[in-house]
Protein backbone atom coordinates (compact mmCIF):
# COMPACT_ATOMS: atom_id res chain seq x y z
CA UNK A 1 0.00 0.00 0.00
CA UNK A 2 1.31 3.48 -0.78
CA UNK A 3 1.88 6.04 1.95
CA UNK A 4 -1.26 8.01 1.17
CA UNK A 5 -0.77 10.22 4.23
CA UNK A 6 2.09 11.92 2.40
CA UNK A 7 -0.45 13.32 -0.06
CA UNK A 8 -3.65 13.49 1.97
CA UNK A 9 -2.47 14.88 5.31
CA UNK A 10 -0.13 17.60 4.05
CA UNK A 11 -0.90 20.85 2.31
CA UNK A 12 1.14 21.93 -0.73
CA UNK A 13 3.84 24.47 0.08
CA UNK A 14 2.75 26.57 -2.90
CA UNK A 15 1.63 26.08 -6.52
CA UNK A 16 4.12 23.81 -8.27
CA UNK A 17 6.37 25.04 -11.08
CA UNK A 18 9.15 23.17 -12.88
CA UNK A 19 12.05 25.16 -14.34
CA UNK A 20 13.72 22.72 -16.72
CA UNK A 21 17.00 23.80 -18.25
CA UNK A 22 17.58 22.66 -21.82
CA UNK A 23 20.02 20.00 -20.63
CA UNK A 24 17.24 18.24 -18.72
CA UNK A 25 14.13 19.22 -20.65
CA UNK A 26 13.14 15.80 -22.02
CA UNK A 27 13.35 14.23 -18.56
CA UNK A 28 11.45 17.14 -17.02
CA UNK A 29 8.74 16.85 -19.68
CA UNK A 30 8.19 13.24 -18.64
CA UNK A 31 8.01 14.27 -14.98
CA UNK A 32 5.52 17.02 -15.84
CA UNK A 33 3.27 14.66 -17.81
CA UNK A 34 3.29 12.13 -14.97
CA UNK A 35 2.34 14.74 -12.35
CA UNK A 36 -0.47 16.12 -14.54
CA UNK A 37 -1.95 12.64 -15.00
CA UNK A 38 -1.44 11.67 -11.35
CA UNK A 39 -3.17 14.74 -9.97
CA UNK A 40 -6.07 14.50 -12.39
CA UNK A 41 -6.71 10.91 -11.35
CA UNK A 42 -6.70 11.88 -7.67
CA UNK A 43 -10.41 12.71 -7.61
CA UNK A 44 -10.59 13.16 -3.83
CA UNK A 45 -7.97 15.88 -3.86
CA UNK A 46 -9.48 17.49 -6.94
CA UNK A 47 -12.84 17.86 -5.22
CA UNK A 48 -11.29 19.56 -2.20
CA UNK A 49 -8.83 21.74 -4.12
CA UNK A 50 -11.55 23.74 -5.84
CA UNK A 51 -12.84 24.94 -2.46
CA UNK A 52 -9.50 25.44 -0.67
CA UNK A 53 -7.10 28.29 -1.36
CA UNK A 54 -4.20 26.08 -0.26
CA UNK A 55 -4.74 24.03 -3.41
CA UNK A 56 -4.73 26.88 -5.91
CA UNK A 57 -2.84 25.82 -9.01
CA UNK A 58 -3.00 22.14 -8.00
CA UNK A 59 -4.75 21.02 -11.17
CA UNK A 60 -2.92 22.40 -14.22
CA UNK A 61 -2.35 21.31 -17.79
CA UNK A 62 1.34 22.12 -17.54
CA UNK A 63 3.77 22.89 -14.71
CA UNK A 64 6.77 23.66 -16.91
CA UNK A 65 8.01 27.24 -16.85
CA UNK A 66 9.01 29.06 -20.02
CA UNK A 67 12.70 29.77 -19.39
CA UNK A 68 15.82 30.35 -21.49
CA UNK A 69 19.54 31.01 -21.13
CA UNK A 70 20.48 32.95 -24.29
CA UNK A 71 24.11 33.86 -24.96
CA UNK A 72 25.68 37.10 -26.08
CA UNK A 73 28.27 37.31 -28.83
CA UNK A 74 30.97 37.36 -26.15
CA UNK A 75 29.96 33.86 -25.02
CA UNK A 76 28.43 35.12 -21.79
CA UNK A 77 24.83 34.24 -20.97
CA UNK A 78 21.84 35.31 -18.92
CA UNK A 79 18.88 33.53 -17.35
CA UNK A 80 15.38 34.56 -18.42
CA UNK A 81 12.04 33.46 -16.95
CA UNK A 82 9.21 34.48 -19.27
CA UNK A 83 6.34 34.14 -16.80
CA UNK A 84 5.61 34.99 -13.18
CA UNK A 85 6.86 32.68 -10.41
CA UNK A 86 5.61 34.83 -7.54
CA UNK A 87 4.53 32.68 -4.61
CA UNK A 88 5.27 29.35 -6.32
CA UNK A 89 7.24 26.25 -5.33
CA UNK A 90 9.91 26.07 -8.04
CA UNK A 91 11.89 22.93 -8.86
CA UNK A 92 14.88 23.67 -11.09
CA UNK A 93 16.10 20.65 -13.05
CA UNK A 94 19.54 20.41 -14.66
CA UNK A 95 21.73 17.66 -16.15
CA UNK A 96 25.32 18.81 -15.77
CA UNK A 97 26.62 15.86 -17.84
CA UNK A 98 24.67 16.66 -21.01
CA UNK A 99 27.51 17.27 -23.47
CA UNK A 100 25.29 17.43 -26.56
CA UNK A 101 24.40 21.12 -26.21
CA UNK A 102 26.58 23.69 -27.94
CA UNK A 103 26.93 27.42 -28.57
CA UNK A 104 28.93 29.59 -30.96
CA UNK A 105 31.88 31.70 -29.80
CA UNK A 106 34.21 33.57 -32.15
CA UNK A 107 33.06 31.40 -35.04
CA UNK A 108 33.77 28.14 -33.23
CA UNK A 109 31.33 25.60 -31.82
CA UNK A 110 31.74 25.02 -28.10
CA UNK A 111 30.03 22.14 -26.33
CA UNK A 112 28.68 22.85 -22.89
CA UNK A 113 30.68 21.51 -19.97
CA UNK A 114 29.42 20.75 -16.45
CA UNK A 115 30.70 24.19 -15.45
CA UNK A 116 28.54 25.82 -18.15
CA UNK A 117 25.44 23.93 -17.00
CA UNK A 118 26.12 24.88 -13.39
CA UNK A 119 26.39 28.55 -14.31
CA UNK A 120 23.04 28.37 -16.15
CA UNK A 121 21.52 26.75 -13.07
CA UNK A 122 22.63 29.69 -10.93
CA UNK A 123 21.28 32.15 -13.50
CA UNK A 124 17.80 30.64 -13.35
CA UNK A 125 17.90 30.49 -9.55
CA UNK A 126 18.90 34.15 -9.34
CA UNK A 127 16.06 35.07 -11.70
CA UNK A 128 13.35 33.47 -9.57
CA UNK A 129 14.53 33.17 -5.96
CA UNK A 130 13.43 36.67 -4.92
CA UNK A 131 9.77 36.09 -5.79
CA UNK A 132 9.25 32.34 -5.45
CA UNK A 133 7.91 30.86 -2.23
CA UNK A 134 10.58 28.17 -2.32
CA UNK A 135 13.32 27.08 -4.73
CA UNK A 136 14.52 23.49 -5.00
CA UNK A 137 17.19 21.96 -7.23
CA UNK A 138 16.94 18.53 -8.87
CA UNK A 139 20.37 17.49 -10.15
CA UNK A 140 20.42 13.81 -11.21
CA UNK A 141 24.23 13.85 -11.26
CA UNK A 142 25.57 15.93 -8.37
CA UNK A 143 27.88 18.62 -9.74
CA UNK A 144 31.55 18.01 -8.82
CA UNK A 145 30.52 15.04 -6.66
CA UNK A 146 33.82 13.26 -7.32
CA UNK A 147 35.69 16.19 -5.78
CA UNK A 148 34.12 15.68 -2.35
CA UNK A 149 37.42 15.55 -0.45
CA UNK A 150 41.00 16.65 -0.89
CA UNK A 151 44.19 14.65 -0.45
CA UNK A 152 46.67 17.41 -1.29
CA UNK A 153 46.36 21.14 -1.95
CA UNK A 154 43.04 20.76 -3.78
CA UNK A 155 39.76 22.59 -3.93
CA UNK A 156 36.59 21.19 -2.34
CA UNK A 157 34.41 21.92 -5.35
CA UNK A 158 31.33 19.90 -4.40
CA UNK A 159 31.06 21.40 -0.93
CA UNK A 160 31.64 24.89 -2.32
CA UNK A 161 28.93 24.40 -4.96
CA UNK A 162 26.40 23.20 -2.37
CA UNK A 163 27.19 26.11 -0.06
CA UNK A 164 26.85 28.53 -2.98
CA UNK A 165 23.41 27.20 -3.92
CA UNK A 166 22.23 27.45 -0.32
CA UNK A 167 23.59 30.99 -0.02
CA UNK A 168 21.51 31.90 -3.09
CA UNK A 169 18.35 30.77 -1.33
CA UNK A 170 17.90 27.13 -2.40
CA UNK A 171 15.90 25.18 0.20
CA UNK A 172 16.35 21.59 -1.00
CA UNK A 173 18.81 19.73 -3.23
CA UNK A 174 17.79 16.39 -4.74
CA UNK A 175 20.25 14.06 -6.45
CA UNK A 176 20.75 10.39 -7.31
CA UNK A 177 23.56 8.08 -6.21
CA UNK A 178 25.97 10.78 -5.07
CA UNK A 179 29.63 9.74 -5.14
CA UNK A 180 29.77 10.31 -1.38
CA UNK A 181 26.49 11.47 0.21
CA UNK A 182 28.41 12.63 3.29
CA UNK A 183 29.15 15.79 1.34
CA UNK A 184 25.78 16.99 2.68
CA UNK A 185 27.69 17.79 5.88
CA UNK A 186 28.71 21.02 4.15
CA UNK A 187 25.05 22.16 4.32
CA UNK A 188 23.72 20.49 7.50
CA UNK A 189 20.75 22.85 7.91
CA UNK A 190 19.45 22.46 4.35
CA UNK A 191 17.43 19.66 2.76
CA UNK A 192 19.60 17.16 0.87
CA UNK A 193 18.04 14.01 -0.59
CA UNK A 194 20.18 11.32 -2.18
CA UNK A 195 18.09 8.60 -3.84
CA UNK A 196 19.55 5.28 -4.99
CA UNK A 197 18.14 4.30 -8.42
CA UNK A 198 19.63 0.79 -8.30
CA UNK A 199 16.37 -1.05 -8.95
CA UNK A 200 15.31 1.26 -11.80
CA UNK A 201 18.78 1.04 -13.34
CA UNK A 202 18.92 -2.77 -13.29
CA UNK A 203 15.32 -3.03 -14.49
CA UNK A 204 16.07 -0.77 -17.47
CA UNK A 205 19.13 -2.85 -18.37
CA UNK A 206 17.23 -6.14 -18.33
CA UNK A 207 14.37 -4.57 -20.28
CA UNK A 208 16.46 -2.99 -23.04
CA UNK A 209 19.62 -5.14 -23.32
CA UNK A 210 18.78 -8.52 -24.81
CA UNK A 211 22.13 -10.12 -23.89
CA UNK A 212 21.36 -9.73 -20.19
CA UNK A 213 18.18 -11.80 -20.33
CA UNK A 214 18.51 -15.39 -19.20
CA UNK A 215 18.30 -17.92 -22.01
CA UNK A 216 16.01 -20.93 -21.67
CA UNK A 217 17.18 -24.38 -22.70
Amino acid sequence: MPNDFVFKDQLPVAPLKIAALESCYDFAKGVNDYIVEFRRNDTTELMSCHADLHYRGYDCDNYLLDIACPRFGSGEAKGVIKESVRGTDVFVMVDVLNHSLSYKLNGFTNYMSPDDHYQDLKRIISACVANAKRVNVIMPFLYESRQHKKTKRESLDCALALEELVSMGVSNIITFDAHDPRVQNSIPLTGFDNFMPTYQFVKAMFTNISDMKSKQG
